[in-house]
């Protein structure tokens, strides 16, 4: 994939993403602090010009190893390296890195051109090259009006900006967003994501983006770790982890899922058959790994995979009796919470075509989920 970045002061470059070559490399990274591990032996490959996220709860470590990249923290052992070059034991101040932090970081007294113009007075670049860098950088993000106001202003969301403006004036090699988003509500957060992900098309910078949201993280990434407990989990692209997640855990972070304990009753070239005392009938899965007969495993399906009515279904398998319980309507979508005949609770999730009342579904209802064999997620960790 190639991307054209737009200008900044002069210097960017078309940026080639390089599937084959770590651009950022993190190497068997770990981080104790008073006998607590905070990363356990993390290694993480990002390529040149992606938007990576790091997704995990408060406390999984994904901050630390934010810090770790921008030097602000020193590793108890491994190594990072940015385009080729060893950074671990480099400065912060000499790293080709930049971070934006979640609290923006703007100096109230100074103007916004000031304030986007800082680091490079810092690093004494001349007059006419700092007044074309913060022109730029400001106009990248829809702000060249407003270079003579002061942060306070300016809108949340026009202040996020700047620090972005702030960061990408230098044109780092890597740009860190420690929770960028963070501050804004919910329809700006939206609005500027979009913004952003734009933004990082144009320049073509490197940029890893720690978060928590995990709506942000899946519409925002190009690829993204999943961390927990100082460990990566899996690393994918949205779409693969949440629709392959590698085991029950990651599951259960993204997203909202059904997990079903099951037993091996028979395996094919392309299938399972599995017994679960929660599901009424047998279920069928298409799965393409070896699984052996008799062995456990848990059988997940996501909410919008289930299918749900008042008809027993005529296929003899994939299907359970329950009764509604709970339902939530959120515009788009209604979410239904169905109590099985094994007393499992279990959500589905049905798009609005027909609004609620033409339905014909309502609480206490008997109804029948059902679902396709491919819908199946089969974890075995």
């Amino acid at each position: 994939m190639v991307n054209q970045p737009q200008a900044l002061g002069g210097m960017a470059e078309t940026v080639q993403e390089a599937e084959s070559e770590a651009y950022v490399k993190i190497e068997n990274i770990s981080k104790s602090h008073d006998k607590t591990k905070l990363l356990q032996d993390v290694s993480l490959d990002v390529h040149k010009g992606e938007l990576f996220s790091l997704l995990g709860k408060s406390g999984s470590g994904k901050t630390t190893l934010l810090r770790i990249l921008a030097g602000l923290e020193k590793p108890t052992s491994g190594k990072v390296y940015v385009d080729g070059v060893d950074v671990t034991d480099v400065p912060v101040h000499k790293r080709p890195i930049n971070m934006m932090f979640q609290s923006y970081a703007l100096f109230p007294h100074m103007t916004v051109k000031q304030n986007v113009a800082f680091g490079l007075v810092q690093d004494r670049l001349g007059k006419a090259a700092i007044e074309e860098r913060v022109k730029d950088a400001l106009n990248l993000v829809q702000l060249g009006k407003y270079g003579d106001r002061k942060p306070h202003q300016l809108s949340g969301g026009q202040r996020q900006r700047v620090a972005l403006a702030r960061s990408l004036a230098k044109i780092p090699k890597l740009l860190l967003l420690d929770e960028p988003l963070a501050a804004l509500d919910k329809s700006l957060k939206e609005r500027t994501q979009f913004e952003l992900v734009n933004i990082h098309e144009k320049v073509g910078i490197t940029f890893i983006l720690v978060t928590h949201d995990q709506a942000e993280s899946m519409i925002m990434a190009t690829r993204m770790a999943i961390i927990e407990d100082g460990k990566i989990r899996q690393v994918g692209t949205p779409h693969d982890i949440y629709e392959f997640p590698n085991s029950r855990t990651v599951a259960e972070f993204i997203g909202n899922i059904n997990l079903f304990n099951c037993i091996v009753v028979e395996q094919d070239s392309d299938h399972v058959l599995l017994k679960s005392s929660e599901i009424d009938c047998l279920c069928y899965a298409t799965q393409t790994g070896a699984v052996p007969i008799g062995s456990s495993l848990t059988l997940a399906i996501r909410p919008e995979k289930i299918m749900m009515s008042k008809l027993i279904p005529a296929y003899p398998r994939n299907w359970a009796q329950g009764v509604i319980k709970e339902i939530a309507y959120l515009g788009s979508i209604s979410v239904y919470h169905v109590q099985l005949n094994s007393g499992k609770m279990v959500t589905t999730m049905l798009p609005n075509l027909l609004r609620l009342e033409d339905r014909g579904l309502t609480w206490e209802d008997t109804v029948y989920l059902f679902w396709r064999s491919e819908s199946c997620l089969i974890l075995t960790s």
